[in-house]
């Protein structure tokens, strides 16, 4: 991955960040905000002349990444390893409902340990070596790219602590 550069983007937001929602691979659209987010922050990207971009399957990274896509007249890749963690029981339910019904696994998980996320979902060492093969894929042997990978909070930090490693 030598001389390319690896920008990570995550969605704009969606109802069900407002609630605070566990979204995982539930398949959410971006609201109104989420879609002036990524337009604002797509005309920024565009700045920087990007290479190439990837995105999570997810419609609410994939119509992010389309809006810059659309600017710079790149196509997007889609990439079902970008999506966010696998949330297991925890989809769909706010913060305070996981806590309430599994408060020891939950704050385990939000303070950064290596547990399945809703006892049956994800680990984050699992998300990061999904990501980055993803990533390691879509610049392959190129140099001087830079490439735009749309994503989700959760697995862009699972990307960020893999490769700083």
């Amino acid at each position: 991955m030598a001389g390319n550069r690896i920008l990570l983007w995550r969605h704009g937001q969606t109802d069900w960040n407002v609630a605070n929602r566990f979204q995982g691979h539930s398949d959410i659209p971006l609201n109104t905000l989420g879609q002036y987010q990524a337009r604002h922050a797509a005309e920024i990207l565009a700045g920087m002349e990007p290479t190439a971009i990837i995105s999570s399957d997810l419609m609410r990274a994939q119509k992010t990444a389309q809006t810059l896509a659309e600017i710079v007249n790149l196509e997007v890749s889609i990439d079902a390893r970008l999506r966010e963690t696998n949330g297991g029981l925890w989809e769909g339910k706010t913060g305070a409902e996981n806590r309430a019904e599994d408060f020891h696994n939950f704050i385990r998980w939000i303070d950064g340990e290596d547990n399945p996320a809703g006892t049956t979902g994800e680990k984050r060492s699992e998300v990061a070596d999904r990501a980055v093969r993803a990533i390691k894929k879509a610049l392959g042997d190129k140099t001087d790219q830079l490439l735009v990978v749309t994503t989700h909070g959760g697995t862009a930090r699972c990307i960020l602590g893999s490769l700083l490693q």
